[in-house]
């Protein structure tokens, strides 16, 4: 067999191996590495090249190595799950750098990590005065976690005591100029629906780049196209018309009618639709 041929099988074959190890081992080896995981990593890695390009070296040899180094991680996952401590050794443990406003120096220097390092990791989490940090940790991955002080920290709907909303996932329904019927479903809407805001926003199915349905049921398209405008949504617009419109009504029925009863039901009903207005203008303005 020429040379070239079986360095290519070999280097296939263990491409092969290597995306199979991987996908038994998890994502996380992928997007959260310990330190632990990065040497296997490596040690992997180093295996499957030697391997693949040193004809003298035993395919069978390589096989057996990358799965005894495959199965390492496995087994050390298994006993961390298990266990605290072993889980402190094999992952590491996290270290408190800012405490009470007050950086702790001695445990920057116990991780090897200098004050510019420390200032570097805060403006990556858009940090950039110390004094605004309550508490800051450095995580097992080497990210660095922080918590602003009170009265830096942004504004929450708990903080002025607002009621609390959950939005639901936006779901994507067409990709590419296609429909993707599974997702269309999940989002409770029908084909009949998407057809209608399709023939409202002035665009056809094929010329759709990535169409997806946010949080109120509306329908957000991306042409491919780019200088083609969809027409913006109008359900939210339009249901804040409507309820302002009702409004006016019972207000002007209120100063039609002469019965006190019925003026007294108009002015309620008003008052009432008008307090939703106030609440859920900021949702139903675009």
């Amino acid at each position: 067999m020429p040379q070239w041929l079986d360095v290519a099988l070999r280097s296939i074959s263990f491409l092969v191996v290597l995306f199979v190890i991987t996908k038994i081992i998890g994502k996380r080896q992928i997007s959260q590495l310990s330190f632990f995981e990065y040497i296997t990593g490596i040690t992997i890695g180093s295996i499957a090249a030697e391997v693949s390009t040193v004809r003298e070296r035993s395919v069978v040899d390589g096989l057996i190595a990358i799965i005894v180094w495959g199965l390492i991680p496995l087994l050390a996952g298994y006993l961390a799950l298990k266990s605290k401590s072993i889980r402190g050794v094999i992952d590491g443990k996290s270290t408190i750098f800012i405490k009470d406003g007050k950086v702790l120096e001695d445990n920057l220097k116990k991780e090897k990590y200098t004050i510019d390092e420390l200032l570097s990791l805060l403006r990556k989490k858009d940090i950039f005065s110390i004094a605004d940090v309550e508490y800051a940790v450095l995580e097992q991955d080497g990210s660095l976690n922080a918590l602003l002080k009170k009265d830096k920290r942004p504004l929450t709907r708990s903080d002025l005591q607002l009621t609390p909303i959950n939005e639901k996932e936006p779901h994507t329904i067409i990709m590419d100029g296609r429909l993707l019927h599974d997702a269309l479903a999940e989002s409770g809407k029908t084909k009949e629906w998407l057809n209608e805001q399709l023939e409202t926003a002035g665009v056809s199915l094929e010329n759709v780049f990535i169409g997806q349905i946010n949080a109120y049921g509306e329908l957000h398209v991306d042409l491919f196209d780019d200088l083609l405008q969809p027409a913006a949504p109008q359900e939210r617009p339009l249901l804040l018309a409507n309820l302002k419109k009702f409004v006016a009504d019972m207000e002007s029925f209120a100063l039609a009618t002469d019965c006190p009863k019925t003026k007294k039901m108009y002015a309620t009903n008003a008052k009432a639709v008008q307090m939703i207005i106030q609440k859920t203008k900021p949702y139903l303005q675009t």
